[in-house]
């Protein structure tokens, strides 16, 4: 499990080009852990609880569904306004994370075996389904990695900070474009994670 322990959580400074790569890097392991380890296995597996209230891999995965259909979207309509604007926004060598920003990402990550760090219940709008067709789910989560991996790739161009996502809290608490990535992806490295021991 120790590809989903992400590089660069234990400072709030980053060289963002470096930045942006390892997140990318980040999202393309868990597109291949979809595409060879989850779209590959019978539907029964996918569908196994470990214990009844344990989540399946499937349940995993579509819990991730349900945080990108909010975030996604509306990384990408910011960043379309933001290169249509008429104030451009030049990229900066550094991105600064903010402290709230940073804990979440934190508190979000697995350790380095793949267990979260810190256990937590989900939000009950963001619970998964009991029943789901799982190849379904799979594919969709890969769909929205590739968005993510435009996201990211488009984000080269622009000033990471300058950039404010709301959050599924609400629009009262809102994070930077950068953090909001390093949010997204270390939540959905925590539950790849747990998918694969569902899996297993």
């Amino acid at each position: 499990m120790a590809a989903y322990k992400a590089i660069t959580i234990m400072s709030r400074k980053f060289e963002t080009p470096v930045l942006l790569n390892e997140l990318i890097l980040q999202v393309d392991v868990l597109l291949s852990t979809a595409k060879e380890q989850l779209l590959t296995a019978q539907e029964e597996i996918l569908l196994r609880q470990p214990a009844p209230e344990k989540w399946s891999a499937a349940q995993c995965l579509d819990h991730l569904n349900g945080y990108t259909r909010f975030y996604i979207p509306a990384i990408e309509k910011a960043i379309t306004a933001k290169l249509t604007g008429s104030l451009p926004s030049m990229p900066s060598p550094v991105f600064r994370s903010g402290w709230l920003g940073n804990y979440f990402t934190k508190m979000m990550l697995p350790k380095a075996d793949g267990h979260p760090g810190m256990k937590m219940q989900a939000p009950k709008g963001y619970r998964p389904l009991a029943r789901l067709d799982a190849k379904a789910v799979v594919n969709e989560f890969i769909e929205w990695q590739e968005r993510m991996k435009l996201t990211l790739e488009q984000a080269k161009i622009i000033n990471l900070e300058s950039i404010k996502i709301p959050t599924t809290l609400g629009n009262w608490l809102k994070f930077s474009l950068g953090d909001t990535f390093r949010f997204v992806i270390a939540h959905e490295q925590r539950h790849m994670a747990q998918a694969l021991r569902a899996k297993s």
